[in-house]
């Protein structure tokens, strides 16, 4: 079992005392220590949300963060008189963050133990602590992707989208489709290399294996002719929605072997996984090839489960593997195949797909 702490995805501030100096309802002015602010700023690049919880009066609270420019780094801020037990509940159910990757920092011990005896997988800090987060290793990813460095600015754009999702009074497919959503699909490379192994660390809902890849499998997979690791990356009028899924190809003669299919759970809502595979499906029956997947049930990824077999993949296994020899028995352990005679599908009317071609002829052979 590893020994490394579960990295925080949002750290919730107090504001008197603790994000500034001074009280805001007792003192004339309240001021941001610079070294406050560069830990903020540093955070937020490496893709770790900030919110408040604080008990003041929310207007003169946030007109004074945007006095100090740095109203913009805060996501879904809690600001009233209610418990900080229940601003930090509101602020986690809200991104669908588990108690454990959030962090709260106050300088009163009162509203940590508070916060503690609520939620006791929240990590709470000492106001005192504040300068010296940005050298902890739960404040510390291994490395920091383009999408974590743009995380914020994400997460903000889909509260606008969900906004006028809530005030749409159509259908939802007509609502997908004011989205103006464009897929791409192309092939990964040493850029987007470690959000790849992020997507396969992180998801797990909506990953067909359960299987993690790390950068050091990524990088021989992109050297091997025989293998094709595919980035999937999704934008719409209200901006990018950074990359939101990972394919891993085997090719062979006969058949193409889908070995791994990953996606984000932000974009569940849209259908991404079944748009990937209709794609592929298509692309296998302009090839000429069946197509044949692996999928191992979890106790999390059911609805990747219904995305294959409405897709049309069955539980046959496809008599093509007991051939292969670039799986060994460990890894095929509890993985049912499934297979598809591939059939062209309809491109979807709610999004546009702009993928790159497969090349399969790279010299892969039964």
């Amino acid at each position: 079992m590893s020994d490394e702490p579960t990295l925080v995805k949002c750290l919730v501030w107090d504001l008197d005392n603790t994000l500034w100096r001074g009280t805001l309802l007792e003192d004339p002015e309240v001021d941001l220590p610079e070294e406050i602010r560069r830990t903020i700023v540093e955070l937020d690049a490496r893709g770790i949300l900030q919110s408040v919880a604080s008990k003041n009066d929310h207007d003169h609270a946030w007109e004074r963060l945007e006095a100090l420019g740095i109203a913009e780094y805060f996501v879904l801020p809690q600001i009233g008189w209610h418990a900080k037990s229940q601003s930090v509940k509101e602020i986690a159910d809200q991104l669908n963050f588990a108690m454990k990757t959030i962090a709260f920092i106050d300088d009163q011990p009162a509203e940590r133990a508070e916060v503690t005896h609520h939620h006791g997988e929240v990590r709470c800090y000492d106001a005192e602590q504040a300068t010296a987060l940005t050298g902890l290793p739960e404040f510390s990813p291994a490395a920091v992707t383009v999408d974590a460095a743009r995380r914020r600015s994400m997460y903000q754009a889909g509260f606008r989208r969900t906004a006028e999702r809530e005030s749409f009074s159509g259908p939802d497919e007509e609502f997908l489709r004011s989205l103006e959503l464009v897929m791409e699909i192309a092939p990964a490379d040493e850029e987007n290399l470690s959000r790849v192994e992020e997507l396969t660390l992180r998801t797990s809902q909506m990953n067909a294996t359960g299987v993690h890849y790390s950068d050091a499998d990524l990088r021989a997979l992109l050297a091997d002719p025989e293998h094709e690791v595919l980035t999937v990356t999704l934008t719409d009028r209200f901006g990018p929605h950074g990359a939101v899924g990972v394919l891993l190809l085997g090719y062979h003669e006969q058949f193409w072997h889908l070995k791994l299919l990953a996606t984000s759970c932000r974009v569940v809502s849209f259908g991404a996984g079944s748009v990937l595979l209709n794609w592929l499906i298509s692309e296998a029956a302009r090839a000429g090839v069946h197509l044949a997947a692996d999928f191992r049930r979890t106790d999390r990824n059911r609805m990747m489960d219904i995305a294959y077999r409405f897709a049309g993949f069955t539980d046959d296994s496809c008599d093509c593997f007991a051939t292969l020899d670039d799986d060994s028995a460990a890894d095929r352990a509890g993985i049912e195949f499934r297979h598809l005679v591939a059939e062209p599908r309809p491109a979807p009317t709610t999004m546009r797909v702009a993928a790159t071609a497969l090349t399969p002829a790279r010299g892969a052979s039964a």
